[in-house]
């Protein structure tokens, strides 16, 4: 081991220059290879480069010269923008893009992109659908031209279509295993009653089992347009050949109207209210909590961001309960009154959830629900400045983590210009968290938190739980 150890050493004193009066010791290399500090780290990012084709289509990229890059197509269009009566569409045609084009059968596809040693794949949410592949970057020009037949060319055969019905619902089944999965859903069922926002990604059994090829068609039609699209890219990849690899393949997909003119015919609407699922067989409750955040673009969010990472998040897998700064992680630790909590902040075009999810036992419940206000009412008024500073510089960590790979980048490119029709800095973000102080959270808190109107979602055995008036009364504190 010291042998090859010191192997190491000779290679790198190699590649620095040695004098006569400088030889060369552990501490010049130390100096010499000691890491750039947090700010030479956000400024040496590489720039994102947007172009805008005559269609409104966009092409966002970021070269950080890698042999490989992922490459997706972010679309305006999720569950929000469905009616009723053809709620779930939007995931049905994720399904369906991948069965076959009218010069790829699905077997073919499958195989092109095996034989690159690429990875197709897509997902979609309330406000998005997202089709993204990862490759080496001199097969760009392949997986770009995929990712255009399968969004443009696909064949929806009326076969392929009966038979991911049932996948679709054994997909289904999954998701109402996954308890928190379901507790969202109410949570947004509560929240947003009456509005589109407030149904399923998947949608209701009976809409899978109705829904046609028509119907999927007439979606493309009039959601997959330019003005709703950006081409993301990030790894290795030259700007100007992407531009002009999605003049080449995506130049002729019509214009269409902007999204923004959608949010008037599905307007966001929060009411503050609560949805229970009371079953006593269950072991554990499964609660979340929210009040009605900000949207993407407004500014206030990122207090709300600070506020939420304050809050942080706790699993009885934790040690050290002397040692965590959270305060209600240190009583959840010490009481034992929860098996895990997560403090959340969901943001939509013109709207946001800002709240906690945990898990308990039953007669836990009301001790925990008791406390999670009981923060909120602290973060609002007692939130101290070092808390605060604590939690801007754990918010910029987990900035910086979660661009960790070619995929994260190119999602964050992708999702950033969809909300803000620009890729936001590294080093703005990180000075917009750095420029608030303990009052700004405090007051923003205070705006959205103090004496609002909650929404709560339960599930399992929550006889517990006080009923909604009682809830309602602890959002503010009572002063003399």
């Amino acid at each position: 081991m010291a042998t090859k150890m010191l192997k190491v050493a000779n290679s790198a004193a190699r590649l620095l220059p040695a004098t006569k009066n400088a030889p060369i010791t552990s501490a010049l290399l130390n100096k010499r290879w000691q890491s750039v500090d947090f700010k030479q780290a956000l400024l040496n990012n590489p720039e994102t480069k947007v172009s805008t084709l005559n269609n409104k289509f966009r092409v966002a990229s970021e070269d950080s010269g890698l042999p490989t890059c992922t490459v997706g197509l972010w679309i305006n269009a999720g569950s929000r923008y469905e009616s009723d009566e053809k709620n779930g569409v939007a995931h049905f045609l994720e399904h369906m893009i991948f069965k076959g084009t009218s010069k790829r059968s699905q077997t073919d596809l499958e195989v092109e992109v095996e034989n690159m040693g690429a990875h197709l794949n897509a997902y979609t949410s309330r406000e998005q659908t997202v089709y993204y592949a990862k490759c080496f970057t001199k097969d760009l020009e392949k997986a770009v031209e995929i990712l255009a037949d399968i969004t443009q060319n696909s064949t929806l055969g009326k076969n392929e279509i009966e038979r991911e019905r049932g996948v679709i619902l054994r997909e289904m089944q999954e998701v109402e295993s996954n308890l928190q999965e379901v507790v969202f859903d109410y949570l947004h069922s509560s929240a947003y009653q009456g509005t589109q926002l407030g149904n399923t990604i998947l949608g209701p059994t009976k809409n899978i089992r109705s829904l046609q090829r028509e119907d999927l068609v007439e979606y493309i039609d009039d959601h997959y347009t330019g003005g709703r699209m950006v081409l993301a890219c990030a790894g290795g990849v030259d700007h100007q050949k992407l531009t002009d690899l999605a003049e080449k393949y995506f130049g002729k997909v019509p214009a269409g109207s902007d999204a923004s003119l959608l949010l008037e015919k599905y307007p966001a609407r929060f009411t503050g209210s609560d949805l229970r699922d009371r079953e006593d067989n269950m072991p554990l409750a499964h609660v979340a909590m929210a009040v009605e955040g900000s949207n993407w673009v407004n500014g206030e969010n990122i207090g709300l961001l600070v506020a939420s990472t304050a809050i942080g998040s706790w699993d009885r897998s934790f040690g050290g309960p002397s040692n965590l700064m959270n305060q209600l992680a240190h009583r959840c630790s010490i009481s034992n009154m929860c098996h895990s909590y997560q403090a959340f902040n969901t943001c939509y075009t013109d709207t946001g959830l800002w709240g906690v999810y945990f898990v308990c036992e039953r007669m836990d419940v009301e001790e925990m629900v008791w406390n999670v206000q009981e923060e909120w009412m602290r973060v609002c008024a007692n939130i101290t400045d070092f808390e605060v500073e604590r939690a801007k510089r754990l918010l910029k960590t987990n900035l910086l983590l979660q661009l960790d790979g070619t995929t994260a980048i190119c999602e964050d490119i992708g999702r950033q210009m969809l909300c803000y029709d620009r890729r936001v800095p590294l080093d703005e973000m990180c000075s917009r968290i750095q420029s608030l102080t303990g009052d700004d959270v405090r007051q923003i808190c205070y705006k959205y938190i103090y004496d609002k109107c909650p929404v709560v979602a339960a599930i399992g055995p929550i006889g517990g739980l006080m009923d909604y008036n009682r809830l309602r009364a602890s959002m503010y504190w009572l002063r003399k």
